[in-house]
């Protein structure tokens, strides 16, 4: 068996979160690995402002998400590439009148967020990785064992056959993470019954940088500002529907699939005149018992997966990454070994509690939206009402989504 290579911390995966653990933890005196199951060679990102050029996979950054990358030296590269800021958000009630419009210009902010594709962040990040001489990269590899051994250090040996060990393996690998399985990690989950379709939509009208969101009795349906180009408007959609209607909607020729979505946002944009190639993912909510054990920590998606009604899976992420870098540098300066468990639990205590409130709330607007009966229906519509007449309320429920609460 070859000789292990030892690195204070270990990241499995090379994705925002991953890429963003070992962008912040760079630069300290730590030696990182990052193991990662796909090729890292960064590929030019496409120019053309076009249906096909649009990355699917788009994200909604809050102000807080966005500082962070500043202080990571990523986001100017985000920024200077493509994003689309959104200084309006419309919601309303499919079955009723309730309806509300979020403004930046109330909290005095020059936007509520930003949209932005994800292979943008991932391209910024790695370009942070790629520089630093205090990380070492693995991949293409994958992650076979992840075990402890007898005198404390977490041991974890790869598909290639190369063995690290380390005093800290954090699991930035998804909401499947083999980390989480192979640690003996708890979860709490359950499947929603509904798949989110997504695609790049062009439509008639300007989005006016608006992110849209209509709930309907079959699922909420977003359309989130992206850039454009003269004439040609553009934006991207996230549909979430009951498994029992998902196939018939992805089975529409183009035609009838921008007639379809065009009807589900009451034409508030237009006709939709064009569609990207659909596709869609199942919706589970998945929460860890622990985030951490003696050196092992999870963060983002492998900790905790969301219902993308509001977009907040990828800031609750980010965040998770910003706590746990500064608790494990606030150790290293401390001279404690990132992995000891009372470093580790720092971190837990100040994520899972604002994690769990926000699934929790997520789990509560989704459920009452898909409520039928009349008196629920009166109910939440005048709660919509009420919440846009009342200045306060309105601007705490604004700051609290954009992480500036």
């Amino acid at each position: 068996m070859p000789a292990s290579q030892h690195f204070d911390v270990v990241i499995v995966g090379a994705g925002i979160a991953g890429s963003a653990m070992a962008a912040g933890l760079s630069g300290h005196g730590l030696s990182i690995a990052i193991v990662e199951a796909q090729s890292m060679v960064r590929k030019p990102l496409p120019a053309e402002l076009d249906l096909q050029h649009f990355d699917a996979r788009v994200s909604a950054l809050t102000p807080r998400s966005v500082q962070f990358l500043q202080g990571l030296d990523a986001w100017a590269s985000v920024a200077d590439y493509r994003q689309c800021p959104y200084q309006h958000m419309t919601v309303w009630d499919a079955e009723g009148t309730g309806e509300i419009d979020f403004a930046a210009a109330e909290l005095n902010v020059p936007a509520l967020g930003h949209i932005v594709e994800n292979r943008a962040i991932v391209e910024a990040l790695l370009q942070r990785v790629e520089a630093a001489k205090d990380i070492q990269v693995f991949s293409p590899d994958t992650v076979t064992a992840c075990e402890r051994d007898d005198h404390g250090a977490m041991q974890v040996t790869l598909g290639t056959g190369v063995a690290l060990t380390a005093s800290l393996v954090i699991g930035a690998d998804g909401a499947m993470s083999r980390v989480r399985e192979m640690c003996g990690f708890r979860t709490r989950e359950w499947d929603y019954g509904h798949r989110a379709i997504v695609c790049t939509v062009m439509v008639a009208r300007p989005h006016t940088d608006t992110a849209w969101q209509r709930f309907l009795p079959t699922g909420p349906l977003a359309f989130l500002p992206l850039p454009g180009k003269d004439d040609a408007h553009y934006c991207s959609v996230v549909w979430s529907l009951q498994d029992s209607a998902v196939e018939s909607i992805l089975e529409l020729d183009d035609a009838a699939f921008c007639e379809a979505i065009a009807d589900a946002l009451e034409h508030r944009l237009g006709d939709v005149l064009a569609a990207s190639p659909r596709f869609a993912f199942p919706l589970r909510q998945r929460h860890a018992v622990d985030y951490v054990q003696p050196g092992v920590a999870l963060v983002a998606d492998a900790a905790h997966t969301i219902h993308p009604l509001a977009g907040q899976g990828i800031n609750l992420g980010l965040q998770d990454v910003a706590v746990l870098v500064e608790e494990v540098l606030s150790a290293h300066g401390r001279a404690q070994a990132p992995g000891e468990l009372d470093v580790l639990r720092r971190y837990q205590r100040r994520r899972k509690a604002e994690n769990l409130l926000m699934m929790g709330a997520m789990d509560g607007f989704k459920r009452l939206f898909e409520q039928r009966s009349l008196p629920l229906r009166w109910l939440r519509n005048a709660g919509m009402r009420g919440v846009a007449q009342v200045a306060p309320v309105k601007q705490r429920l604004m700051r609290h989504a954009m992480g500036i609460d």
